[in-house]
């Protein structure tokens, strides 16, 4: 133990810590100054910790606090509140630089330490600065440009009142301040590990260490001797099913007699301290029998392969469609290409642990056991976490969210947390590092893909085959959905008259696979829109061209069979060949050398609000005449508080500080689906609007213009409003059936500079085309365009998650400020005829087409096609040598 004297935020503080003690837990559990975050388990990889140290800009997950002695510490919460917000916290706000908030107070204490030094940055300065700093949502555009804005703020030459939207002026089509911004930029905003219960417990989990084993027996009699030791939890402790039910009931919260991946959770230690469940978990002993291990389905379906679970088959679900007659059409058809594709198990990687914090609230059976975690769809999560556990009064309540990009549309820590509430009767931290986050979560699903595409004589497509296998891994979790979403979007943004396809789900021991920004489409659109251009290149045409003659026209029909009103894709063929004639024009000065040059385009038509889709919000007129929005609306950084701040704002020409949300709890809200498949502003927006129509027409009525007019004329001053699309499932036999009742249309253009001699890919930039209808928020709009596609090119060229090895942002290859590129973002903005007051979603779209934009650039570079994800170097060199 060692005395240390130092400065935090102007205050003097002494300590005396032990010679181990980092400053981030100093930070964090001594003083609660929990803007400081932890991301990557200590190994100093994330920068969401970084603090200034004697004015320079430091991870304090490596520094020791016994190093400090007379230092002077300032963390983001000593540069400003949201009530006097320094000029840098307020340059990122207003720059859109803050989505979800988790590596924003890193961000911004990175910049503070440049900026003293260096008040006008160029770009390459940015980057270098904050080169620790990584950040999932952004793409790290906004980030930059937030620091070239605090850089006018510092040098005087403008002022946030300037850059500021007028709150007076129109709501729609203004890049407002998201609402939640500032108190995100200030450190402020509580996540689920920055939550302290008194008298909590933290617990650890033992996961299985086979991939494949029945568990013979548990020996917990070491870690009982253990100090801070409470107890220990198995599944014979949980009242409930012990299943957390998505579709199938196949996923248990622990493992009973079999475990089916590597990191099934197997036992809970309970203790007083988190080191110390840690280290009494390391010291409990599973007996396994092993079992064979299969991770690829061919290894799951071959043979004599044993089933991964007794109730369900290894191939536990298949869909296929069938529109015309496909194989007829290709034998007529005056050129055909052929082509297996593969894409790759891939992790959502948000940047926050899944932590989650559970407590019973009262006494005995009638007490209410209160889960807060990450989730997107917390009506649902209540439902599997009653069922599952047996225990029926449950409220859940969402904490703010580092990201997620579908990963949380599954339980991850919460059954666990509640569980264990549940059975010590104490509340709970369950406070996961990176590496088990990483073992416990869901994948994007891996696709092998065998495809064929025909064409007439005159360049018009004539048939489509696809027929892919899908790893599901141990569970099921949403994999039927991942392939009927797949199958309803197959034909992407074209007129394909005969369709024949064969989705197939299998069960391996891999990880479980689960929803990832764009759930199916990302995979299916890799295929189809490589063989598109490889069609375009063997008819000789154009790929632009190609894609907007093959374009759907109203009246026309996607795979499903179901004939489409409105399809403005042809509109953004023609607002981007400017672009692509420009980018062309440049790459062919790099035709020669060992660099070469090259551009790719890719489309995508993704559909929202699927047939079934509903969603309910309520409005209430407060009597200081502002209005509550009532909504299960998650927004884990898309911006839902905006969209529903902002349109409640314009309809009730409110100022928007009038508006107040409640979105984050099931006690006061009604359940209005996921925050995912892009749907939230067509959906919950559409509710919205519908719920706000019809409190105007009440205050029209009653001749009231307030809250006091409403209540004197009789009036509820509470309106449910609901939006609901018409129609059921696919044809079980054909796939046909209805579709999505709105679609965003997209265009990718990738411009790459491809090594041939070492096959490094160096994206140039990106430019994304978007028709999403009129935009609410710019900024909002841009900030998911950019993060999308900075995923889409980490998703084509490096990301892969290997089950068991990729353990950190390092082995997983997250993308940095090295790795950020430039982007432009063009808009087209076609009314939907169903959409909220004309607008649909964008969340997705931009991650389903840039990868194959990615890869056909490379293979107009340098001639190699890529046809397995991820697009490694090693792959390029080995297409070269093959001259493919």
């Amino acid at each position: 133990m060692k005395k240390v004297r130092l400065t935090i935020n102007g205050m003097p503080k002494q300590f005396v810590v032990a010679t181990d003690r980092v400053l981030l837990d100093l930070l964090r559990d001594d003083l609660h100054l929990t803007g400081t975050k932890q991301s990557c388990d200590r190994k100093g990889q994330c920068g969401a910790c970084t603090v200034i140290v004697n004015g320079k800009a430091v991870r304090s997950c490596l520094t020791k606090v016994i190093d400090l002695d007379g230092a002077e510490v300032i963390t983001v919460e000593g540069l400003g509140a949201p009530d006097n917000p320094h000029l840098i916290q307020e340059a990122f706000v207003l720059a859109g630089a803050v989505q979800c908030g988790y590596c924003t107070p890193g961000m911004i204490m990175a910049a503070k330490a440049l900026l003293d030094k260096n008040p006008d940055p160029d770009t390459a300065e940015i980057k270098q600065a904050l080169a620790h700093n990584l950040c999932r949502c952004t793409g790290y555009v906004k980030i930059i440009d937030a620091v070239k804005l605090a850089g006018r703020f510092l040098r005087g030459e403008t002022t946030p009142d300037q850059v500021r939207p007028d709150p007076e002026g129109g709501m729609l089509g203004v890049s407002h301040p998201r609402p939640t911004a500032m108190l995100k930029a200030c450190g402020l905003a509580d996540f689920a590990a920055d939550i302290h219960l008194q008298d909590a417990l933290e617990v650890a989990v033992v996961r299985s260490t086979e991939y494949h084993a029945v568990i013979k027996s548990i020996d917990t009699s070491a870690a009982e001797r253990m100090p801070g030791v409470i107890g220990f939890m198995t599944a014979k402790d949980i009242k409930g099913t012990n299943r957390l039910k998505m579709i199938f009931p196949d996923q248990p919260v622990l493992c009973e007699n079999k475990a089916r991946t590597l990191g099934d959770p197997v036992l809970v230690v309970a203790a007083e301290t988190k080191a110390q469940a840690q280290a009494a978990a390391a010291a409990v002993t599973i007996g396994y029998d092993p079992l064979p291990a299969m991770m690829t389905p061919d290894e799951a379906m071959a043979e004599g392969a044993v089933r991964i679970h007794d109730e369900f088959p290894n191939l536990c679900f298949k869909q296929p469609q069938v529109k015309g007659d496909a194989e007829k059409a290709l034998t007529q058809s005056a050129v055909m290409v052929e082509a297996e594709f593969h894409t790759q198990m891939n992790h959502q990687a948000p940047t926050e642990p899944e932590a989650c914090v559970a407590y019973l609230e009262g006494e005995g059976e009638d007490a209410q056991l209160v889960v807060i975690g990450r989730s997107i769809d917390i009506h649902t999560h209540k439902a599997m976490l009653q069922e599952a556990l047996g225990w029926k009064n449950v409220r859940y309540e969402e904490a703010f969210a580092g990201g997620q990009f579908g990963i949380k549309a599954a339980i991850t820590s919460e059954g666990i947390a509640a569980a264990a509430a549940l059975h010590f009767k104490r509340p709970i931290r369950y406070i996961p590092g990176l590496a088990e986050s990483m073992l416990l979560t869901t994948k994007r699903h891996p696709f092998a893909m065998k495809v064929k595409l025909g064409a007439d004589k005159d360049g018009r497509f004539t048939a489509y085959v696809n027929d892919f296998v899908v790893n599901s891994g141990a569970y099921e979790t949403l994999g039927i959905v991942v392939i009927t979403r797949a199958l309803k979007m197959l034909s992407g943004s074209y007129h394909i008259p005969n369709i024949k396809a064969m989705g197939e789900l299998v069960y391996t021991n891999n990880a479980p696979g689960g929803v990832a920004r764009g759930a199916g489409p990302p995979q299916v659109a890799f295929a189809l829109e490589s063989a598109v251009d490889m069609l375009a290149e063997k008819m000789g045409v154009d790929p632009l061209e190609f894609r907007r003659m093959n374009s759907l026209k109203p009246g026309e029909s996607v795979s499903t069979g179901a004939v489409i009103e409105q399809w403005p894709f042809e509109g953004l063929c023609n607002a981007i060949r400017p672009h692509y004639d420009r980018a062309k024009k440049e790459a062919a000065a790099f035709r020669d050398g060992p660099v070469r040059r090259g551009v790719g385009i890719a489309c995508n038509a993704f559909g929202i609000a699927e047939p079934g889709d509903a969603a309910t919000v309520d409005v209430e007129l407060n009597p200081d005449d502002g209005i509550t929005v009532y909504a299960a609306a998650a927004d884990p950084g898309e911006g839902t508080d905006s969209m529903l701040t902002q349109i409640t704002s314009h309809l009730m020409d409110l100022p928007m500080e009038k508006v107040r949300l409640v979105t984050r709890t099931t006690d006061q809200t009604t359940g209005s689906g996921p925050a995912a498949a892009s749907r939230i502003t067509y959906m919950v927006g559409g509710a919205l609007v519908n719920a706000l129509e019809q409190m105007k027409a009440a205050m029209d009525e009653a001749g009231a213009a307030n809250y006091e007019g409403l209540k004197k004329a009789g009036k509820p001053t509470r309106y449910t409003g609901k939006k609901n699309v018409p129609g059921g499932p696919l044809d079980p036999k054909t796939g046909q059936g209805p579709t999505f009742e709105s679609q965003v249309h997209n265009i990718q253009m990738a411009e790459v500079e491809v090594n041939t001699e070492t096959g490094e890919v160096r994206v140039i930039k990106m430019t994304s085309a978007v028709d999403s209808g009129p935009v609410i928020n710019p900024k909002n709009l841009e900030g998911q365009l950019e993060g999308g596609m900075d995923q889409g090119v980490g998703y084509a060229l490096r990301e892969e998650y290997i089950h068991g090895r990729t353990k950190d942002w390092v082995t997983f290859k997250f993308p940095t400020m090295k790795t950020a590129f430039d982007a432009e973002v063009i808009t087209r903005e076609t009314p939907r005829l169903k959409g909220t007051l004309g607008s649909t979603g964008i969340g997705e779209m931009t991650m389903v087409s840039t990868a194959p934009a990615v890869t056909n650039a490379i293979k107009d570079a340098c001639g190699a096609r890529i046809y397995d994800l991820p697009a490694t170097p090693e792959k390029i060199k080995a297409a070269l040598a093959q001259g493919k």
